[in-house]
């Protein structure tokens, strides 16, 4: 029976030395991401949910509640009634971009001339800032000056309330959300539509099939992982709205565009209950969390590679 050769005591040092120097190396890369994950993510919202079990208004000490911020948030009608917007935003956002964002992207998926020019434009909307949006959309809409109400009295129509209308600003709304995200969806679109093989299409087609056909029962079932990815995250997406409130109505008229995420701004930062409004932000968590968890069993369940 043979021994094992002994590495001498030097040598095993050596060997530590080189592993420690390399883990150092390591973290000397990852440590400064790190710290921003840490000191931006993952610390505010431990805090956040600290927060959520004191009734605190910044200034004077806290005063621990327990769960008392969430039992006022499920009798809050005025939470209710922003969920009911959020909710009423959702259906009209999420369905046209993922359906604007695949039309353009087939449109988009052609060897025509200037097509570089063409998805160079389409993506344009989606990198501006949202009080850029807001402005240019606080024009279009405007009830007195707007260009949409000119067009309106030039043809003889009568001019509309625009974002000055509870009953249409949340449809305003999403159509500017839908000018800049549709821009997302025809991106992730595209990349998936040149992912197809173009034999499968030309398979049906000398099969029989028409275009429309080939489309509908070759293109659209590979499309599906993407379809799922791109509707959960517009999902999420809208349920976070925020910005683009802040910067046109402030809630309004009459709280009609107020969204989940302005009601707790406004219950943090306006009227300074930081409890409760932590309260909030973790009870969005926890339905945001509930969906993309729904989603992601149903698409498993259905085979859906999206996730």
């Amino acid at each position: 029976m043979t021994t094992a050769p002994t590495v001498p005591a030097d040598r095993r040092r050596a060997i530590r030395r080189r592993g420690v120097a390399r883990a150092l190396e390591g973290w000397a890369f990852v440590g400064p991401a790190t710290v921003l994950v840490l000191g931006l993510s993952i610390f505010p919202a431990a805090w956040s949910f600290l927060l959520s079990l004191q009734r605190w208004d910044g200034f004077s000490d806290p005063v621990a509640v327990g769960l008392g911020n969430y039992a006022y948030a499920v009798s809050d009608a005025d939470l209710w009634a922003a969920v009911g917007h959020t909710g009423l935003y959702t259906l009209l956002f999420v369905p046209s971009s993922v359906l604007l964002g695949l039309l353009l992207a087939v449109a988009l998926n052609r060897r025509i001339r200037f097509v570089g020019l063409y998805r160079t434009a389409i993506f344009v909307p989606f990198v501006a800032s949202a009080a850029a949006t807001g402005i240019l959309s606080t024009y279009l809409f405007s009830p007195q000056f707007g260009l949409l109400n000119t067009i309106l009295r030039d043809l003889g129509l009568p001019p509309q309330g625009w974002l000055e209308d509870p009953k249409q600003a949340m449809v305003v709304i999403a159509l500017m959300s839908l000018w800049g995200s549709a821009a997302f969806t025809t991106v992730i679109f595209l990349a998936a539509l040149q992912d197809i093989p173009a034999e499968l299409v030309e398979a049906a087609l000398i099969d029989g099939a028409t275009k429309r056909q080939a489309f509908r029962h070759v293109v659209v079932p590979q499309l599906t992982p993407v379809i799922a990815f791109a509707t959960i995250w517009q999902t999420v997406e809208a349920l976070q709205l925020f910005d683009l409130v802040y910067t046109t109505t402030r809630g309004g008229p009459l709280n009609a565009t107020q969204t989940v995420v302005y009601y707790l701004w406004n219950a943090a930062f306006k009227q300074t209950e930081f409890g409760y409004g932590s309260a909030v932000a973790w009870g969005l968590f926890a339905i945001t969390m509930l969906i993309t968890v729904g989603v992601i069993l149903y698409s498993r369940r259905a085979r859906i590679e999206a996730f």
